[in-house]
């Protein structure tokens, strides 16, 4: 199969995976909250971000490559954190793990994975970032990370932007609880898609391995899951403790405020990750890219990673010109791994560095450092 002529865009995985995957986990993995006003605006804001052509500037072989916070990368992306990975495709921690060492790109872990830090360990290469929704109990902060240290995660990112269970009314609609709770409708969806159920059969039925080590199995809904149990809403106080604990890289995601990012800065983070959780847990807020370049402002020399409405390397230009370092992408990696199991990673980068090379050709930019040079 030519995947390339097949599934030349992010929107060819995405429909693919709709077909391949249960309605109940695609209604999860690509819903918003609210009525998806912040995801339209996401992507709607970073397509009136604006290049200008330029011509007649002979051949132009862009480099892609980056450093960021002392690591060298051949493409400034990688897989963001999402919860419940292992829902959208049998295995998928493993798979999208194992596919960012290989490719050399970073991999997050969520804390709400359905696997363990453990299990992980053999896969991640030296591309491991874990993500912790800070527990309330700080023994329990302090047990995760040291796991997820002895694991071989070495860089720390604390996830902020979660202060309650936000609503996602279609996931709700479609009857998903964390665990699952099958119904008829279920049963009738897995019985269409028999290659995602025989293989989550194979794999168990997913939860929060992780969570459930410390919330024991108190998970009975969507609002009362292990993780939901053990979660504790973080303060500044907490920063502290975290980055006094933490040895290692340690950056804060979900900033939108460019007072918060120095305030981290001042605190010792390593470095801030701009985000709105791509919409799923506020629908009342700016687009993510329209919090970006006051925050590059607010701490120029700081490390920034960006998330929100990426669709192609195209977006993924638009961060960078706009003052991230790097971007990380969530549903584009499970859209890919869903539609293409284990080719899914690697093809879903091809279309960025390919849709990024075709683009910096067109405003004549050899490296990252000149997108910016180049905005209208």
């Amino acid at each position: 199969m030519d995947l390339d002529t097949k599934y030349p865009a992010i929107s060819d995985l995405r429909a693919r995976a709709r077909r391949r995957i249960p309605h109940f986990v695609f209604e999860y993995l690509d819903s918003a909250t609210g009525v998806e006003d912040q995801h339209s605006r996401n992507q709607a804001a970073l397509r009136k971000i604006q290049f200008m052509p330029e011509v007649l500037h002979g051949e132009v072989i862009p480099d892609l490559s980056t450093t960021f916070m002392g690591r060298d990368y051949p493409i400034p992306v990688g897989c963001a954190p999402v919860g419940m990975s292992g829902i959208m495709w049998p295995g998928a921690e493993k798979i999208l793990s194992a596919a960012c060492a290989r490719m050399g790109i970073p991999y997050c872990m969520s804390t709400v994975a359905t696997v363990v830090p453990e299990t992980l360990a053999p896969h991640i290469g030296d591309q491991g970032w874990f993500q912790l929704y800070p527990p309330a109990d700080k023994g329990i902060r302090s047990d995760m990370m040291s796991r997820a240290k002895s694991a071989g995660f070495h860089t720390l990112i604390v996830t902020v932007d979660v202060p309650n269970d936000s609503r996602r009314e279609r996931q709700r609609r479609a009857n998903l609880t964390i665990p699952p709770k099958v119904n008829l409708a279920m049963l009738v969806s897995m019985a269409l898609h028999p290659e995602w159920t025989l293989g989550t059969l194979r794999e168990g039925i997913p939860s929060l391995k992780f969570c459930e080590d410390y919330g024991g199995d108190k998970a009975n809904s969507s609002v009362h899951h292990a993780g939901h149990v053990i979660r504790g809403q973080p303060s500044w106080a907490e920063i502290d403790e975290i980055r006094a604990e933490w040895d290692g890289p340690f950056l804060v995601k979900g900033i939108q405020k460019p007072k918060d990012a120095k305030r981290l800065v001042d605190a010792g983070a390593d470095g801030v990750w701009v985000s709105n959780h791509s919409g799923r847990q506020f629908d009342g807020g700016p687009a993510s890219i329209d919090c970006l370049p006051a925050i590059r402002e607010a701490v120029p020399d700081t490390p920034i990673v960006f998330d929100s409405g990426v669709t192609g390397g195209l977006d993924v230009m638009r961060a960078l010109a706009l003052g991230a370092d790097f971007v990380m992408l969530g549903r584009a990696f499970h859209y890919a791994v869903s539609a293409l199991g284990d080719k899914g990673p690697d093809h879903l980068v091809h279309i960025l560095r390919e849709d990024m090379i075709s683009n910096m050709n067109q405003i004549a930019a050899k490296d990252l450092s000149q997108l910016r040079a180049a905005l209208v």
